[in-house]
């Protein structure tokens, strides 16, 4: 059986606290024991009872104190940490906390520690500016927390979604095809546009365009994320409602002509 001894765990708590402890009373024994030859039987009897005790008592419970409030504080900061990388609204990564997850994925791409493939898309909300001026930012608001639920319902494992602006969402496939990743996209796509979004019994259809690049081999987020925005401008000139994707050619860090556009 293994005990979890993560900063915010009982089993580390315990497993300090009992291993602390057993020190102090060996520290004691160790100590007294030259005292031991010399003493008479009921008073070595007195010694090896306040060697075990003393310890125990008195140094167990303030090592169990001590781990307690250090528990406390690691939970604390986690959950700073947690809040500090997510959107308050959405409940999904923030800009800054999903650039930065991106940014450490491509880097060990790099290093050849995980699979040198993947893909971004970026989501962005059709005539968002209308739905709060008809409806009001709260609606608004609803419909974005939508959005990001219905997006993290078509993503596993290791895929992460981030909002990086106002209507605006990053999704990241990490160790994805190409042929996976449009299949993504164009998922999220449709199940966008099925999902009944009708506040105070008014419907409001949601549709939502999306540009994409996917990447074999060496590149960079800025680079991936400049490519994606000019599909996701494409998509939206073509008519919003639909997917533009690029997948990467012999060259993928250099700017140029799409190898695949998806519509």
């Amino acid at each position: 059986m293994r005990i979890d001894l993560s900063p915010t765990s009982w089993g580390r708590v315990v497993a300090v606290t009992v291993a602390g402890t057993a020190f102090f009373i060996a520290a004691a024994f160790f100590v007294d024991s030259f005292n031991f030859p010399s003493l008479s039987p009921q008073a070595l009897r007195w010694a090896e009872l306040t060697d075990l005790f003393l310890p125990l008592i008195l140094g167990g419970s303030f090592l169990f104190f001590l781990m307690w409030k250090m528990r406390q504080l690691a939970i604390a900061q986690k959950e700073l940490s947690i809040v500090a990388a997510t959107d308050s609204l959405t409940a999904v990564f923030n800009r800054g906390a999903f650039s930065m997850l991106v940014e450490a994925y491509l880097e060990q791409a790099r290093g050849h520690t995980v699979a040198d493939t993947g893909a971004l898309l970026i989501v962005d909300a059709d005539h968002f500016k209308s739905i709060n001026d008809r409806l009001g930012h709260d609606c608004g608001d609803e419909a974005l927390k939508l959005i990001a639920r219905t997006i993290q319902g078509q993503l596993h494992g290791a895929d992460i979604v981030g909002r990086i602006g106002g209507e605006e969402f990053a999704v990241f496939l990490p160790g994805a095809d190409s042929a996976r990743s449009v299949l993504v996209a164009e998922t999220i796509r449709r199940r966008i546009r099925e999902t009944e979004f009708a506040p105070g019994g008014q419907p409001c259809p949601l549709s939502v365009s999306i540009g994409g690049v996917a990447f074999s081999g060496p590149t960079t987020y800025h680079y991936m994320f400049q490519v994606a925005d000019r599909h996701l401008y494409k998509a939206k000139s073509n008519g919003r409602d639909q997917v533009s994707f690029e997948s990467p050619g012999p060259r993928v860090k250099v700017p140029g002509d799409a190898v695949g556009t998806v519509h």
